[in-house]
């Protein structure tokens, strides 16, 4: 049996995650022990995890657009192991403009050397561990820890603008869409600490904070987003008498947003005054993306079987989630391992593996209007998820050598 993913990458109410306004005389001059400021014409900005999927493209566009002075990238992970394709590298390899520091964010030393030599106007926070089947500690030491540390280091070097980006898990799940004011009630680990995160940088004094919470992530480079399900339809190529099935039904919320408008929000968010300090902007396009269309199109795209276990038999399996998740990605991994010797591919990011917290049937739908009405993010560019966008990612995948060469359908 398949499972549902409505994985990241890829989170608190606007009272809670309000900073108070900058403490007066809480300068980079006066607090800051560097003894030596880079002079850079234009905005200077600090990406943390500047290297991964979103971060890769919040760079990547600040560059294209030629939006600032200077991009520091501080990631944990070496950029020669990050599969960046050939656009970003050329991005990565411009040093007059983008420098990379590797950086263990959760340590002090790293932390003051991510703002070593130059007074940076605004930090993006990209960092956070993004797979589901993590320790609570990995968690904390990946996604708290760091964001926590690097807040308080933002006020006490003077940065105008803190752009925290959540997720939209953090939401009591809903089958109606939900807005920034919703209920909050973390449904995955990797939301319950996006969640603690917001609330301990809300407490941090004069942070110039603003939060973004995105719907599931999609876009060239994926690996957590729609990239697990896209693995799961690609193995059933291997079993073609059988459908693939998948818990709860058609009506699903899937809710998604591309990754090119959330690198553009984070951009707007830094430099847009519209962009309150204290202000929690939601993050989705207008598809309402579900189960069932998502399904559909995979059934055309790989020419596979689908159907839907349905929510009475669904429910019953809520009680040995362990089991079935467990059951299913048994028989889905050793397949996607034969896929991946088929085309040669030596080591992917991408799996099939699927946790059981996102086997509960619970909605991520959010309701992502309130920014295109409040800021100068007037529209999403990628108005809503289309079958030749999830296409897109396939080939793009494949193109990296980081998805099996399975026959797909690219038109509908």
């Amino acid at each position: 049996m398949a499972a549902p993913t409505a994985a990241a990458p890829a989170t608190a109410t606007a009272a809670t995650a309000t900073a108070a306004a900058p403490a007066a005389g809480a300068s980079a001059a006066a607090e800051a022990p560097n003894t030596k400021t880079e002079e850079v014409a234009g905005p200077k900005v600090l990406v943390m995890g500047g290297a991964g999927f979103l971060g890769r493209n919040v760079v990547k566009y600040l560059v294209e657009n030629k939006l600032v002075g200077k991009v520091r990238v501080a990631d944990k992970t070496p950029l020669g192991v990050q599969n960046l394709n050939e656009e970003h590298k050329k991005i990565f390899d411009q040093k007059n403009i983008v420098e990379f520091v590797q950086a263990d964010l959760a340590k002090d030393p790293f932390v003051e050397k991510a703002f070593k030599d130059c007074k940076f106007d605004y930090v993006i926070n990209c960092c956070g561990e993004t797979r589901f089947n993590q320790k609570e500690d990995d968690f904390k030491l990946r996604t708290l820890e760091p964001a926590v540390k690097m807040a308080k280091a933002a006020v006490k070097y003077g940065v105008k603008k803190f752009v925290e980006i959540s997720h939209a898990q953090v939401y009591d799940g809903s089958s109606k869409p939900i807005a920034e004011k919703g209920k909050i009630a973390p449904w995955t680990t990797q939301a319950k600490y996006r969640r603690k995160a917001e609330e301990e940088l809300g407490k941090v004094a004069g942070l110039p904070l603003v939060i973004l919470r995105p719907a599931i992530t999609y876009g060239p480079g994926d690996t957590m987003g729609l990239a697990p399900r896209l693995a799961v339809a690609a193995v059933y190529q291997k079993l073609p008498a059988e459908p693939m099935k998948f818990l709860w039904g058609k009506d699903l919320k899937l809710n998604t947003v591309h990754v090119d408008d959330v690198a553009r929000a984070c951009w707007l968010a830094c430099s847009d005054a519209a962009f309150k300090v204290g202000s929690v902007y939601n993050m989705a396009d207008a598809g309402n993306l579900d189960q069932g269309t998502l399904n559909g199109w995979l059934g055309k795209i790989f020419k596979v079987k689908t159907d839907f276990v349905g929510s009475m038999l669904s429910n019953l399996a809520k009680l040995q989630l362990d089991s079935i998740a467990s059951d299913a990605n048994d028989k889905h991994i050793p397949i996607w391992h034969t896929l991946c010797q088929e085309s040669k591919l030596k080591d992917t990011p991408i799996s099939p593996y699927i946790d059981k917290e996102l086997l509960g049937g619970t909605d991520l739908c959010i309701d992502g209007t309130a920014i295109t009405k409040e800021t100068s993010f007037k529209a999403y560019t990628h108005p809503k998820i289309t079958y030749e966008e999830v296409v897109a990612q396939i080939e793009y995948m494949q193109k990296q050598g980081l998805f099996p060469n399975v026959a797909i359908v690219k038109t509908p």
